[in-house]
C-alpha cells in the first residue's frame, strides 16, 4: 500500500495521479487504435490491391487522418474508462483514503485530474476544429480513388438553391470530374409567379474562377398576356452566388469544412434560405460539445471510482462502461431530433452533457470526503 505523508506543496501528489492519468488515456487508445487500424486495413487490403493504391498514400493520406479521427470520436469516453480504471485500483488500494486521511480535501484531489482533462480537451478541440477537416480533404480524395463503395461525399442529383430574393438556381446531375451538368438553370420570381428563366444544357463550372458557361441557352420571359416568350443565346458566361460545394451533400461537406471555413459556409445558406441550415449548427456544436464532455466525464469518473465498495473495480468499470453506453445513446438520439428540426440544433448537442452535468453534480456531492 502506497501511503502519502502530509507535504506542504502537492507537487508529489499532483504528479502521481496526472502521470497515472495520461499514461493510462495514452496506453488505451494506443491499443484500441492499433486494433482498429488491423480490422480497418483488412476489411479494405483487397480495394488497395486492387486499385493499387500506393503505400506512402495509404499511410499518409488516410492512415494519417485517420487516426486523428478516431483518436478525437471517443477521446471523451476513453479519458473517462481511463479514470475510472487507475482511480478504482487506487481506492482498492486504500490510497484514496490515506490521501484524504493525510489532509488533502476532495476538492483539492480533483485538480490533477482536471489539469489532464484539460490537456485532452484542448486536444480535442484543436483536432475538431482545424486538423481533422483539413485531413479530412486528402482522405476523401484518396478514398475517392482507391475505394470501390466510398461513401463519404457525395454529389445531389437535384439542387434547388435560392441565390437571392425572389432568383433562384436549379442544377440536375453534377458531374465532379468533368465539372458539368447536363441541365442549368436560372429562375426569377414576383411573388409566387415566375416572370423570367435561364436554361442551359451541358453547363460547366470553373472552380478557379467560380463561372457557369454553357455553348447554347434560353431565356423564357413572361408577356404581358402570360404567355412565356423565349430567345435563344450562344456561349454563356456567368458569376452567380452557387458555389461547386453547395452541390455536395452537405453532411459529407461539413466534415471537411475547419471552423472558420464552417462558419462562412452558414453565414452564406443563412442568406440563401438553406435547408441544410439545421446539419451545419449540429456540426458547428458538436465540435465544442464533445472536448467540453471531457470535464464532466472526468469528475463523474473520479466521484464514482474514488469509493471503495463491495465488488470492486469490476463494478466500477461495469458502470463506467453502462454510462459510455447511455451518454452515446443519447447523444445520437438528441442530435437527430435537432437534425430533424424539432428542437434548436444547439439544445440537441448540449443536451447530453446538460444531462451528465447534472449527475456529475450529484456523484460529485456523495464521493467520499
Amino acid at each position: 500500500m502506497r501511503i502519502f505523508p502530509s507535504i506542504p506543496g502537492y507537487r508529489i501528489l499532483d504528479r502521481y495521479i496526472l502521470g497515472k492519468f495520461l499514461r493510462t488515456y495514452i496506453f488505451g487508445l494506443l491499443m484500441m487504435t492499433i486494433i482498429l487500424v488491423v480490422f480497418d486495413y483488412v476489411e479494405k487490403v483487397d480495394d488497395f490491391t486492387e486499385l493499387k493504391a500506393p503505400w506512402s498514400a495509404i499511410i499518409f493520406d488516410y492512415y494519417k487522418n485517420f487516426i486523428p479521427q478516431f483518436i478525437n470520436q471517443f477521446s471523451a469516453l476513453f479519458t473517462f474508462i481511463s479514470v475510472i480504471f487507475f482511480t478504482s485500483k487506487m481506492a482498492m488500494q486504500t490510497e484514496i483514503v490515506a490521501i484524504l486521511s493525510g489532509g488533502v480535501s476532495f476538492r483539492r484531489l480533483m485538480w490533477p485530474y482536471m489539469l489532464g482533462a484539460t490537456l485532452i480537451a484542448a486536444l480535442s478541440l484543436s483536432l475538431s476544429l482545424w486538423v481533422i477537416p483539413e485531413g479530412q480533404k486528402a482522405s476523401v480524395a484518396f478514398l475517392s480513388k482507391y475505394l470501390k463503395q466510398n461513401q463519404v461525399i457525395t454529389y445531389n442529383e437535384h439542387v434547388y438553391r435560392q441565390l437571392e430574393p425572389g432568383t433562384f438556381a436549379y442544377v440536375r446531375g453534377y458531374s465532379p470530374h468533368l465539372e458539368r451538368v447536363p441541365f442549368f438553370a436560372i429562375e426569377r420570381y414576383e411573388g409566387s409567379t415566375m416572370v423570367e428563366t435561364l436554361n442551359a444544357a451541358s453547363a460547366t463550372f470553373d472552380a478557379e474562377s467560380g463561372r457557369w458557361t454553357a455553348p447554347r441557352y434560353v431565356i423564357y420571359t413572361r408577356t404581358e398576356d402570360g404567355s412565356m416568350g423565349y430567345e435563344q443565346f450562344r456561349n454563356l458566361d456567368t458569376l452567380i452566388d452557387l458555389d461547386v460545394r453547395e452541390l455536395v451533400d452537405t453532411k459529407g461537406l461539413v466534415k471537411t469544412l475547419t471552423y472558420e471555413e464552417l462558419n462562412d459556409f452558414l453565414a452564406q445558406q443563412q442568406r440563401k434560405g438553406s435547408d441544410s441550415l439545421f446539419l451545419i449548427e449540429v456540426e458547428r456544436h458538436t465540435r465544442f460539445s464533445y472536448p467540453f464532455s471531457t470535464f464532466i466525464l472526468t469528475i463523474i469518473g473520479v466521484a464514482l471510482a474514488s469509493r471503495k465498495v463491495r465488488g470492486g473495480m469490476g463494478m466500477h468499470i461495469g458502470l463506467g462502461i453502462a454510462l459510455c453506453f447511455a451518454y452515446i445513446m443519447l447523444g445520437r438520439v438528441f442530435e437527430q431530433i435537432a437534425l430533424g428540426g424539432s428542437m434548436p440544433p444547439w439544445l440537441g448537442v448540449w443536451l447530453p452533457n446538460i444531462i451528465f452535468a447534472i449527475i456529475a453534480i450529484v456523484v460529485y456531492r456523495k464521493a467520499p470526503k
